[in-house]
Parts: C-alpha cells; structure tokens; sequence
C-alpha cells in the first residue's frame, strides 16, 4: 500500500528529531516549521497553525498534514483541514514525542513528580531553568526596574522552581546529545536537582511521519472536522 503524500507542521522544539527521521521519505512533500513559544498563548498558536494549514493545502498536493504538537496548553484545540486528512499524536505536549508514548510519560511523572523536562530543541530555543536563565533574567530585570526592583522579581520568578527536584533530559539520539546532556546537569546541579537522562523511543515520530495512524496512539482527523480534549486516556477526541 503506498504511502499518501504528507505535510508535517511542527514546533520548532521538534525540529532537529523530525528532520533526521524524515531524511530520505520521498512521500514528504513539506515540512513547516513555527516558533517554539506559541504554546504560551494558545489562542495564538491555534491561529498560527491554522495559517499555516490553510497555506499547505493551498501551495501543495499533499493528501495527509502531521502535526509536530500535541495539545500544548489546548492551543492546537479547534484545527481543521478543508480537504486533507489530518493527523495528530495523542499527546498533551511534545515531550510525548520523545519519549515515544504517553503511557512512558504518565508512568515517569508518577514516578517523578518534581520533573523538569530539557531536550535539545528546549535547550537550543529557550533559557532552561538554570544559572544562565537567572543571570540572564536578572539582567533584563535591573535594566528595566533597577537593582532593587530586580530582586524582589527574581524572588518571584525563582519560586515556581521550588516543585520541581528532577532535571530530565530525553533525547532520540539526533544531534549533540552529550553536550547538552552535560548542559542539562550543569543546570541541574546550580539549582541543586538530580539530573536523569532518558533515552527516547522514535517509534511515535516515525509513525507520526509516515504511519500507520492506529487509533491508540493517534487521532486521524477528516476534512472539515476538528478535535478537542477528553479527560481520560484518549487524550483528545473528534467534535462531534
């Protein structure tokens, strides 16, 4: 059975692991990539990636649109395509991705509670919690409010760090993984957190690339409908 032409849209925080695995697969027609940070405003990032559907459909043939998200803050909630599939992992964010499945991820937060989660496209694309994160921060700050001022705003923003305890780094093997392996632990042991790498599973990217879309681990979405969040297992569901 041939494999139909796809367009992946993704955060760029996946950009390095899907890049290496769609080396070579001739049915990919177009890989788009958006910012990393539009999960913090999801009504803006349901638009980006609505733009950028709109934009596949129009400029290419291809018959099937992989999404590189999962939920992500429920900012990808409400997409829709007009005459391609549209597929999507069953994830509530990318770390899913990485680790290959979202019962792995349920299971290693419940064992883990106080997680942290770093990876290569989280380190390349934002300052992680870390020493280079305060310094930076801070320096934004004494410019803006004084030294003073500062202080008092780094208290703040340093308190949100006191749930977690774990620095995770999950990789697929693709890129420099020592390097930001050791960078991760740097970060961790200037907060005083244990450090944890956690070597990833492709399966779940490589389906998401080139399938097959079982119902378990994916939503196959059709034409003209989209989906929304589902508080059990499934993760995400089609609107009736």
């Amino acid at each position: 059975m041939n494999t139909p032409r796809v367009a992946v849209i993704t955060c760029a925080v996946l950009e390095t692991e899907i890049a290496h695995f769609a080396t070579d697969l001739t049915h990919i027609v177009r890989i788009e990539k958006l910012e990393w940070a539009l999960h913090r405003e999801p009504d803006k990032l349901r638009t980006t990636v609505q733009a950028a559907i709109n934009r596949v459909e129009v400029e290419t043939n291809a018959e099937v649109i992989v999404l590189g998200y999962g939920l992500c803050s429920r900012g990808t909630e409400g997409v829709k395509t007009n005459r391609c599939r549209l597929v999507i992992a069953r994830a509530h964010d990318c770390i899913t991705h990485l680790l290959g499945s979202k019962e792995r991820y349920a299971e290693y937060v419940k064992q883990n509670p106080g997680t942290y989660w770093y990876s290569i496209g989280w380190n390349k694309h934002h300052a992680p919690p870390g020493k280079e994160r305060y310094e930076q921060t801070r320096g934004e700050y004494v410019e803006k409010y004084g030294e003073d001022n500062a202080d008092f705003l780094m208290e703040t923003e340093q308190a949100w760090f006191k749930k977690y305890d774990n620095a995770a780094f999950v990789h697929l093997d693709t890129g420099d993984v020592e390097q930001q392996h050791a960078y991760t632990k740097k970060c961790a042991d200037w907060l005083g957190w244990k450090c944890d790498c956690q070597a990833g599973d492709p399966s779940l990217l490589k389906a998401l690339l080139s399938g097959p879309w079982d119902n378990d681990r994916f939503l196959v979405v059709p034409p003209g409908q989209t989906f929304r969040l589902v508080a059990d297992e499934r993760v995400i569901e089609l609107v009736p």
